[in-house]
């Protein structure tokens, strides 16, 4: 049952919770109790820092995580989770892989690398909202909870964890690509794990050179220096100040950096082999992000237009149409693959596919196109993944989970997307940090320390 926003009151619809309906409710007070009653009585002792529930161990599979976001909410049941029927177009040309079902007229590219591609297909959203929901699963928690207004974004907890790939970075730990300048922040964590924009174009990094050329850029840099140093010696600087001058350290080092230049510029040749679109573009600025090894070790992509109420096989899910959205999502993705395996950088880097939620089933609506639907899947590549592999089942047109394929029996949330993704890292997913400015306590994957609610789906690997 689905209230007016579009929660799943009845929890988790697979076999498990067709009986006990009240433990998805219970799921959901708990998250929503989280904005209510704080994190009170999660575990540690006074002066501490950090908490560490014992004997859960990262699976630290991964050096790098690679995040594409498919907003919108793209189709299950024709990319990840495949279900065939009338409605099906010929020229998807479904083909089984050891079990799996692809559209491979559809998505050729990625059919090319089913050797290191997982899909979990007993995976739930927790709302049919887009903004919700999208926020959701990136932060991983409940975005109207009251703490999750200091939650920062996945990837900002992963620069915070890790750092660097190198000492001596010079781009940041975080970098978005194409992603509009609204994903969710770092949240209380210091600015430096925010994520860093780049609209991936392939002419170099945007806004790295002074109007008036590199000379009169070193002469003001240079006079500003000086003005700074003069300073010092009068006044001692305070935090906020040395955060400023580390900022515009940072930056500086960006400028007229010829290795910075490389990584995000692009010959003709490479954008046609990725398909020569904005997404294509941004997968290989990801590529040469890894192999260049600046500091950058997780990269979310976005990509745009899965919310397909209509026509979707006349437009978005064209599959004779080369440059339709699902076309130019296998290609860029597909040949990212296939580089970083060439490059030896795909056993070091997981990188996670999906949307906010899927899109409803079987027979298209009246519009020839698909609604709003909590059922969804999700793609994983690299790290270690050997493929092709399916996690979990659905029903005959993907409704709902008949088997979730997973230790915890149930549906995946995107708390456990979470989890697994900080484990693949190294990182413990049940800490929980006292620095936190409401002084509650900060859990990363909520619940999961304090009741083990969530956890990573190390089947992935087994």
């Amino acid at each position: 049952m689905k209230d007016r926003f579009g929660f799943d009151w009845a929890g988790i619809p697979g076999t498990y919770f067709w009986h006990k309906p009240h433990l998805g409710r219970r799921l959901f007070f708990r998250h929503l109790a989280a904005g209510v009653g704080g994190y009170a009585l999660l575990p540690g002792r006074p002066g501490e820092t950090i908490a560490r529930a014992a004997a859960r161990r990262p699976i630290n599979k991964a050096k790098n995580v690679i995040f594409v976001l498919l907003s919108g909410g793209a189709s299950h049941t024709d990319t990840f989770d495949l279900k065939t029927g009338a409605w099906t177009p010929a020229n998807f040309n479904p083909t089984p892989y050891d079990g799996l079902l692809w559209a491979q007229g559809l998505m050729p590219w990625l059919a090319a690398q089913m050797d290191s591609i997982a899909v979990v297909r007993s995976v739930r959203s927790w709302a049919a909202v887009h903004d919700l929901a999208r926020n959701w699963v990136q932060i991983g928690r409940n975005p109207i909870a009251s703490t999750s207004a200091i939650a920062p974004h996945i990837g900002s907890v992963a620069s915070l964890e890790l750092g660097p790939q190198t000492p001596g970075k010079i781009l940041p730990t975080f970098i978005a690509l194409n992603s509009g300048n609204n994903l969710p922040g770092a949240g209380y964590l210091s600015p430096e794990h925010a994520p860093f924009y780049v609209d991936a174009g392939g002419a170099g990094l945007g806004n790295t050179a002074h109007p008036d050329g590199n000379a009169a850029f070193e002469r003001r840099h240079g006079l500003l220096t000086r003005l700074e140093a003069d300073e010092r010696e009068i006044n001692p600087l305070g935090p906020g100040t040395m955060e400023m001058l580390k900022f515009n350290d940072g930056a500086r080092n960006l400028m007229y950096n010829p290795m910075v230049d490389a990584t995000f510029r692009f010959t003709n040749d490479e954008r046609l082999r990725y398909g020569n679109s904005g997404f294509g573009n941004a997968c290989l600025a990801a590529r040469n992000l890894l192999r260049n090894k600046l500091g950058t070790r997780f990269i979310q992509i976005s990509i745009g237009g899965w919310d397909n109420h209509a026509n979707i096989y006349q437009g978005p899910f064209n599959a004779a149409n080369a440059n339709s959205l699902a076309r130019l999502f296998d290609a860029g993705l597909g040949t990212l693959i296939a580089d970083l395996k060439e490059g030896g950088l795909l056993d070091e880097t997981l990188i996670v596919t999906m949307g906010e939620f899927g899109r409803t089933v079987g027979p298209l609506n009246s519009g020839a196109g698909r609604d709003h639907f909590l059922q969804q899947a999700v793609l994983f590549a690299g790290a270690g993944i050997r493929g092709p592999k399916a996690i979990g089942k659905t029903d005959e047109i993907g409704r709902a989970t008949t088997e979730p394929g997973w230790g915890r029996e149930r549906d995946v949330r995107a708390e456990d997307v979470e989890a697994t993704i900080y484990s693949a890292l190294g990182i413990d997913w049940t800490t929980v940090r006292r620095d936190d400015p409401l002084g509650r306590g900060f859990e990363y994957v909520p619940f999961a320390a304090s009741q083990d609610l969530y956890g990573p789906l190390h089947e992935l690997w087994g």
